[in-house]
């Protein structure tokens, strides 16, 4: 019996500069052949891609998919539906669920759940600490080989000495800690960027310092014991000077943005919770200078914090609504029409800032090569719409991109050969 074959046909490459059409074939989950043109054979299953880019699929390297414990905001089925909408076909989730995976027994619960219903490929964190609280560090040795690496994602690590044992036990174990990094002291009840709106609508302000020091802090930390050190969605232009001289130190760290921070300013804000996440959409020169970070190769790679939330917990304003937004489905559009058709990066830089970069950066492995596992995406450039997030595949509809004026779609995501999403609505 002749074994399967998968022909997409007629893609466009964008590799290093260069644009080329190709064929792909794709046998037993893996890219057999990439070619100019590959003869169809009888029995072959062929996707017409003409007008179509291919991608290695996208990584998102934090995602909360609130399973276990939160599924009246979230499920894993859900939240990589929404992820391969988006082009994704690996994302990493973050450990602040119930229980918190903090030891085996808790990390299996939810390593089941990804195994019966995750769509994409989905790594997990492990906390740092026990429950998340910042003290007692659990047994990494035990977790390493089941995660992506390491977060107490949600809450900064306030101690530093609690901290430098982490780095100590990962530089000694050769895994990545990933710091979301907040000083609590300074936070002072904020819950939105202490500028301008916030000045004029008399909301309480997050000071940059809050997120900056404490990357100070763990960037020295990291310097000492020489750990692979990862810092979660920065927001300010300090973040983006102090990681930028300790790469030029030879400090091993990366670090990650997201879309709204790189598209929006606090002049942006409006009274409604789909505008409050943390940290919170900051001035103009913290996004000019997040913007310079992806274009000098300060900021490895862009990532969503897609964090889903109930209707009624995202209704109460920018004081009172819960902190996170989704953003799964609108990353690739939204990045595609604000920084390359601006001009700001090319679509090659945006797809390394997307997917070879985090894939390299937590050793994922993959690219759009033969012998890689079939894990593709395809985008529709020219397609142009208005994003509506009453059509999200995830649970969570609050974005503040809700109405924006996109171009790019998603045409279809692979996963190991098989076909996770495709558009119907294209009627090519």
């Amino acid at each position: 019996m002749a074994e399967h074959r998968i022909i997409i046909k007629g893609c466009t490459i964008v590799c290093k500069g260069e644009t080329k059409t190709a064929d792909i074939a794709v046998e037993n989950g893996i890219i057999s052949t990439l070619a100019d043109s590959i003869e169809v054979r009888g029995g072959d299953e062929v996707i017409d891609a003409r007008g179509m880019v291919a991608s290695s699929g996208l990584v998102d390297v934090h995602v909360h998919l609130r399973e276990p414990g939160y599924g009246y905001k979230e499920r894993i089925s859900t939240g990589t539906a929404a992820a391969a909408r988006g082009g994704y076909t690996t994302v990493c989730a973050m450990p602040n669920l119930n229980p918190v995976p903090d030891c085996r027994e808790n990390l299996q619960r939810e390593l089941d759940i990804i195994a019966e219903n995750a769509c994409v490929k989905v790594l997990p964190y492990a906390a740092i600490t026990r429950a998340r609280r910042g003290e007692e560090l659990v047994d990494f040795v035990s977790l390493k080989d089941s995660v992506a690496a390491f977060s107490d994602d949600g809450s900064g690590v306030q101690r530093e000495e609690v901290m430098r044992q982490a780095m100590r036990a990962a530089a000694d174990n050769n895994f990545i800690i990933a710091a979301h990094c907040e000083v609590d002291e300074l936070l002072r009840g904020g819950y939105i960027h202490d500028g301008e709106y916030a000045a004029r609508h008399s909301h309480r302000g997050i000071c940059s310092e809050s997120e900056w020091r404490q990357i100070e802090r763990d960037i020295a930390l990291a310097e000492q014991t020489g750990c692979r050190y990862h810092v979660c969605h920065i927001s300010t232009k300090e973040s983006v000077e102090l990681i930028r001289r300790a790469k030029s130190r030879g400090v091993r760290i990366t670090c990650e943005t997201a879309p709204h921070y790189l598209v929006f300013t606090d002049g942006d804000l409006q009274e409604h919770g789909r505008w409050k996440m943390n940290p919170p959409i900051r001035s103009a020169a913290d996004r000019e200078a997040l913007r310079q970070g992806i274009v000098d190769g300060t900021i490895d790679m862009i990532a969503t914090d897609h964090a889903p939330h109930s209707a009624e917990e995202k209704s109460h304003g920018l004081e009172r609504s819960a902190m996170g937004v989704v953003g799964l489905e609108t990353a690739f559009p939204v990045l595609y029409t604000h920084l390359v058709c601006t001009g700001v990066i090319s679509l090659d830089e945006l797809f390394r800032l997307m997917s070879g970069n985090p894939r390299r950066a937590f050793r994922l492995g993959g690219a759009l090569a033969e012998g890689e596992a079939a894990d593709i995406a395809l985008f529709d450039l020219a397609a142009e719409y208005r994003i509506d997030s009453s059509q999200f595949a995830s649970m969570g509809h609050s974005t503040p991109f809700d109405g924006m004026t996109v171009k790019g779609r998603t045409f279809m995501t692979m996963v190991d050969g098989r076909v996770v999403y495709i558009d119907k609505t294209n009627t090519r």
